[in-house]
């Protein structure tokens, strides 16, 4: 029985179609999360191809077409395709010489089936012809699909030890697709665990991340702890730390907040500033992600006697954060712009104050009276000012 791609608003885009010409329409096929998503309904959002075109090829019929593209990965044999659409990455077909559970060595091939073989699971490694849309499916994965079952292809083990990140991209596939826990993907992943200790800490970061950044990835975090793969990336996400990530997960819901990965990492780790200051170093988040991650660690009660005064202290981000880690509503915080102190320093000196530590004194003192009141206009500032001048 023939399986063909669901009509949709990629696959009817006339710069994909100047791509198809432009190489041959024997030469490309749709491949990976793009025929995935579109059998399942799902909103479509990178598009990638496969070529039995080596990459010098894939170029020279591009640059005759006159479509921009770009060498981004061509010692693996990927070019990306500039379209108005959006960004195509093409990828000559490979089968892989060697691997360390790192990095790849790969020699480019002529077989789709062979390119099928070298992935990690069978839902992703479904090809689509661009003109009449069938599914070329060699290792069962329309029946996974169905089944909502992330499968290994071929050997689970083998698979990890060629990239030992497929543990957490296992994870992070069967949060978003799974209906049960593959077996023997399990053992694997449970039995290979350490080896993620090899990994770059960039890539570990991102799957991590990409992972809590889910719906709700809960019940599989939880898995991946007793399993023993959570204690290799993350050992400070404890029993107390998983609670406090389904409780955030219900806030965020009941709210109607986009989940977002650093806000539920942050949800995973003890209230300690410095602890979370030493897991943003290890991962090597970036700096923003640091000051988000240890600025939600110094939680603490009084925090919630004013959300505004609190965005406005510590900004909006690590606000939300905060309060959706405690359980508590952001209405407050909802829709509002954190303001800035209609006064100025220049305003006090006018006031015939000597330039230097008394103007910053009075200004700081204004401000905690203006924060406290929540925010009045500017006629209560002056009022402040006033009142603070008169003490002086």
């Amino acid at each position: 029985m023939t399986t063909t791609l669901p009509a949709n608003d990629w696959t009817g885009r006339e710069d994909l179609a100047e791509l198809v010409a432009a190489l041959g329409v024997d030469n490309i096929r749709w491949v990976g999360g793009a025929v995935r998503d579109t059998l399942l309904g799902h909103a479509v959002k990178d598009i990638d191809a496969a070529t039995p075109l080596e990459p010098d090829m894939v170029m020279a019929g591009l640059n005759h077409a006159h479509i921009r593209c770009v060498p981004t990965g061509i010692d693996h044999g990927t070019i990306t395709a500039i379209l108005p659409g959006g960004p195509v990455e093409i990828t000559t077909l490979r089968h892989d010489v060697s691997t360390d559970g790192r990095r790849a060595t790969v020699r480019f091939a002529s077989d789709w089936k062979e390119d099928a073989a070298r992935r990690d699971f069978t839902i992703n490694a479904l090809y689509a012809h661009p003109e009449t849309l069938e599914i070329s499916d060699y290792f069962g994965g329309l029946d996974d699909l169905a089944a909502r079952r992330v499968r290994f292809i071929g050997d689970a083990s083998q698979r990890i030890r060629e990239d030992h990140l497929r543990i957490l991209r296992y994870f992070r596939f069967q949060a978003r697709f799974g209906a049960e826990l593959d077996t023997e993907a399990e053992a694997a992943c449970a039995e290979l665990a350490s080896t993620l200790k090899g990994l770059s800490r960039e890539r570990v970061a991102m799957e991590l991340l990409s992972l809590l950044g889910l719906p709700d990835p809960a019940d599989t975090v939880e898995r991946m702890r007793e399993l023993g793969v959570l204690q290799v990336v993350l050992p400070e996400a404890g029993k107390h730390e998983l609670e406090v990530l389904r409780r955030l997960i219900a806030t965020e819901l009941a709210a109607g907040v986009v989940p977002q990965g650093i806000r539920r990492l942050a949800a995973l780790l003890p209230a300690l500033p410095d602890t979370a200051g030493d897991v943003a170093a290890r991962l090597r988040l970036s700096r923003a992600q640091r000051a988000r991650l240890v600025c939600a660690a110094e939680r603490k009660p009084q925090d919630f006697a004013s959300p505004r005064a609190l965005a406005y202290t510590e900004g909006m981000d690590c606000a939300v954060d905060r309060q959706l880690l405690a359980g508590r509503d952001i209405a407050a915080l909802d829709g509002w712009d954190v303001p800035q102190l209609p006064l100025k320093g220049g305003e006090i000196v006018a006031r015939g104050v000597s330039a230097g530590p008394e103007v910053a004194r009075i200004l700081r003192t204004v401000e905690a009276a203006w924060v406290e009141e929540g925010f009045p206009p500017r006629e209560r500032v002056e009022e402040l000012l006033e009142r603070e001048l008169g003490n002086s």
